[in-house]
């Protein structure tokens, strides 16, 4: 569980050119962090670390490896036909550019 205010987890993929991972970090983040999800490369290392933001329990098991799955997936409600929320949800994929 996460302390107030950080309801997403973020995942962090640090790896080499051939596709070693260096490094992994999961942590609980605030939206304004969840922004900077994508894929980046890193100098001249040749590294590329990409980033990738989700709401909901245990939803970071995978780690993003390239820009389709480096992504912020978040929660909604889904709206009945009787106009009132539903206690189901579907996940929406937001990709910040």
């Amino acid at each position: 569980f996460c302390v107030a205010g950080t309801k997403y987890c973020l995942t962090v993929h640090l790896f080499t050119a051939r596709g070693e991972s260096t490094s992994v970090t999961k942590k609980c983040a605030t939206g304004e962090e969840c922004h900077l999800v994508g894929c980046h490369r890193h100098g001249d290392s040749g590294h590329t670390e990409c980033v990738s933001c989700c709401e909901g329990m245990i939803c970071n098991v995978d780690i993003p490896t390239n820009a389709t799955n480096a992504v912020f997936a978040v929660l909604q409600a889904r709206r009945t036909s009787g106009g009132s929320r539903g206690a189901s949800g579907v996940a929406a994929l937001v990709t910040a550019v």
